[in-house]
């Protein structure tokens, strides 16, 4: 059964929880002053930042999105992985050690540091509150999803959860709260992975009893009011996979065929695993729409594994295969924002901050990576198990991971789903953190000018928490249906096209002036936006337009901005800084 709550995971589920609350309220006296709210006093040892920014960075994208798309389509997802990982070499060559030495709270901070302008701070304040939006999203979307198998409870339900959790965890002890929130999160995310990973290995793949032909489900279709099976309304929707069990032996995904006629390989280490699915034959499941009814079907193909081992076989990703020009840059495109967008994050930046010096933000970076790279390593078996365990719902990608980890029982689809909502918390409360500190430390006091004290500032910091909490859960619910994965890309192209050229510039640029830096981030971050809500993607996704109408109507040519407006916030930033050189001097 696919969905089936049970006592023992809401009992794990209430443990983690109730201790990260526990943690949160334990620290929230060391955080009084607004060093320490914004930036934990900037005493955080490099390892535990390290572990931290892991722990940060690994979201609801990264563990549910990832394996969802690994497990719906095979390596597609696992270049998500690769684009991810990567951009962890701009942050740590180019950005960790002069941000540090640039800032003192915020991004704000750092672009500011030579101008002392108003201007730099209040494009910098607005674009730091708008990424963090954007990037909201897909972590509040992964919590509602996790919480409709763990609790019995709807998707805004656990949207709601994790929005109050957050608001609780960031108001209480700020930044000193959310390093160990994180660094708790991104050890334990890393270690049960592994474990789930062996076990993997350990089970091999087995061929169910029957396998299952395309032309016996056509008439499975899913519609708004539930499930229909040759016209006859099935619900609750878990007896589906209910009667597919009884009847093959397994549920939605499994091993169609394996080398050599064997029906089970028994353990395999992790280069024959790869081996074995490469040479098998796989059964995915199709997504279309009933000619007459219109409800959603899903029909079982079987594809070759060497196939799944390919990009291009995703939506997301067929400019790889596709020999048209746009497609191809469509992927150029992604693949450009998830390298740069990394160290233009402000919910990543800010972490620099809360260590001592430039030499501990470098040695942070080094264990940063090497954390999230054993766990990206991890995503994709996890991806590859869940695609072949017969336990995929096939409406919803972002349960992948979850429910692969219910075939081993439900103990440990309770303690995974505990720490994916971990997961949730700890990103959700960095991205909350950041824009607390854009509305309290760069626009209250320093745009508007307020005469706040450090402890009005805490005041105004956890007020703007509450406000960006309630926000989060309306957008969580609003955006239910997508993809994580899908939703953070977004987020890279705007902080890559807004962030990344103002603060490259400025930091190697000498005659970079405030005004280039307030054009650019401007220009980055309206371009970036205008185009991605005038996309395709967007116009199916988010307006309800059909695919044939999405492409006709949308103006622009692709979905993915950021190979056009990254290089044109570079441009507009050198283009305004060498005709205002003169007035470089000049009062913001």
């Amino acid at each position: 059964m696919i969905y089936e709550s049970s006592m023992l995971a809401i009992a794990v589920f209430a443990a983690f929880v109730g201790a990260v609350l526990a943690l949160s309220f334990w620290l929230g006296s060391r955080a009084q002053s607004a060093g320490g709210y914004f930036a934990a006093h900037g005493r955080v040892g490099w390892f535990v930042n390290g572990i931290a920014f892991a722990g940060d960075y690994l979201s609801a994208a990264s563990f549910l999105g990832i394996c969802g798309m690994i497990a719906f389509f095979g390596y597609d997802g696992f270049l998500y992985s690769i684009g991810y990982l990567a951009g962890w070499i701009v942050a740590m060559f180019v950005i960790a050690e002069p941000v540090k030495r640039l800032g003192k709270y915020t991004l704000a901070d750092a672009l500011n540091s030579r101008f002392q302008s108003r201007g730099v701070k209040l494009v910098a304040a607005v674009a730091t509150l708008v990424i963090s939006l954007f990037y909201l999203v897909p972590q509040m979307v992964g919590a509602g999803a996790l919480v409709k198998p763990l609790l019995g409870l709807p998707h805004w339900a656990g949207v709601t959860m994790v929005g109050t959790a957050v608001t609780i965890i960031v108001a209480t002890a700020g930044m000193v709260s959310t390093t160990w929130v994180q660094f708790i999160k991104g050890t334990m995310l890393v270690a049960i992975c592994a474990f789930v990973v062996a076990l993997i290995l350990d089970r091999g793949f087995t061929v169910p009893a029957r396998a299952i032909r395309a032309d016996e489900t056509q008439s499975i279709l899913k519609s708004p009011t539930g499930t229909i099976v040759n016209g006859a309304p099935l619900a609750p929707d878990n007896q589906l996979d209910s009667r597919l069990r009884a009847e093959h032996g397994t549920g939605f995904g499994s091993v169609a065929a394996l080398p050599a006629g064997v029906t089970t390989t028994g353990p395999l280490g992790p280069i024959a695993y790869l081996e074995t699915f490469a040479q098998s034959s796989i059964t995915t499941w199709r997504k279309g729409t009933d000619a007459e009814s219109g409800a959603t079907t899903f029909t079982p193909v079987d594809r070759a594994g060497s196939e799944l081992l390919l990009p291009g076989g995703s939506p997301t990703f067929k400019g790889v295969r596709d020999d048209r020009l746009v497609s191809k840059l469509d992927f150029l495109s992604l693949m450009l924002a998830l390298f740069l967008g990394t160290a233009s994050l402000p919910h990543i930046l800010i972490r620099y901050y809360t260590v001592k010096d430039a030499a501990a933000a470098r040695k942070s970076t080094v264990v940063g990576i090497a954390a999230i790279g054993i766990f990206y390593i991890l995503t994709l078996y996890l991806g590859l198990g869940a695609m072949t365990s017969g336990a995929l719902d096939p409406t919803d990608s972002n349960m992948a991971a979850p429910l692969l980890a219910r075939t081993f029982g439900n103990g440990l689809f309770a303690v995974i789903s505990a720490v994916a909502f971990t997961t949730v918390l700890g990103t959700v409360s960095g991205l909350i953190m950041a824009g607390a500190g854009a509305v309290a430390h760069d626009l209250l006091k320093d745009v508007f000018l307020l005469k706040l004290s450090d402890r009005e500032q805490v005041r105004a910091g956890k007020i703007a928490a509450v406000g960006l909490g309630v926000i989060a859960i309306g957008l969580g619910v609003m955006f239910e249906k997508m993809n994580v994965t899908f939703l953070v890309g977004w987020a890279f192209n705007v902080a890559a096209s807004a962030n990344l050229p103002a603060l490259v510039m400025l930091l190697f640029w000498a005659r970079t002036t405030k005004q280039g830096i307030i054009a650019s981030i401007s220009v980055g971050l309206v371009s970036s936006l205008t185009w991605i809500l005038l996309s395709a993607d967007t116009l199916e996704k988010v307006y309800g337009y059909s695919a044939t109408e999405s492409l006709a109507s949308s103006i622009v040519p692709f979905s993915q901005p950021a190979i056009v407006t990254v290089p044109l916030g570079f441009v507009v930033l050198v283009v305004v800084s060498l005709l205002t050189a003169q007035r470089n001097t000049a009062p913001g």
